[in-house]
């Protein structure tokens, strides 16, 4: 009798991993000074702020090449993105009076009410393929 191959010692097929990237076209950017902070976030409790979401993407561009920008290798799921220009390249929004004095943008454009956007109004949800979306930046002060 010859040795036969039980099913233990088959190869296993491993699904590939499935990713997808977020292209962003940036417009609406009043300077070329600074960076563009941006956030890609799952996570309701950290939106728009994502500083202490460990789980978040976070990109820092120039703001002088910061028209398009693509997050590469992003899991299937629903997400949400918040930029800043952070004009003067300190790593933060900078505040006057509880309004942001640099310009922000979020993923679908939400209407600015009073405060920033709710998750929900800025979400859309990543499958296999890529996804593009316009973000006009805007600025109060």
């Amino acid at each position: 009798m010859g040795a036969s191959a039980s099913a233990s010692e088959a190869p296993v097929a491993t699904a590939p991993v499935v990713a997808a990237s977020v292209d962003l076209a940036i417009t609406g950017l009043r300077s070329d000074k600074g960076d563009v902070l941006v956030c890609l976030s799952t996570n309701p409790d950290y939106f728009p702020d994502c500083t202490k979401d460990k789980k978040a993407r976070k990109l820092k561009i120039a703001a002088a090449k910061a028209e398009t920008i693509k997050i590469t290798g992003v899991k299937p799921g629903t997400y949400a993105v918040a930029l800043i220009h952070d004009e003067n390249a300190n790593g933060k929004m900078d505040l006057r009076l509880f309004l942001p004095r640099e310009g922000f943008g979020f993923s679908r454009n939400p209407k600015i009410g009073m405060g920033p956007p709710k998750f929900k109004s800025a979400q859309f949800t990543l499958g296999a393929d890529d996804v593009q979306y316009a973000v006009q930046m805007k600025y109060i002060l």
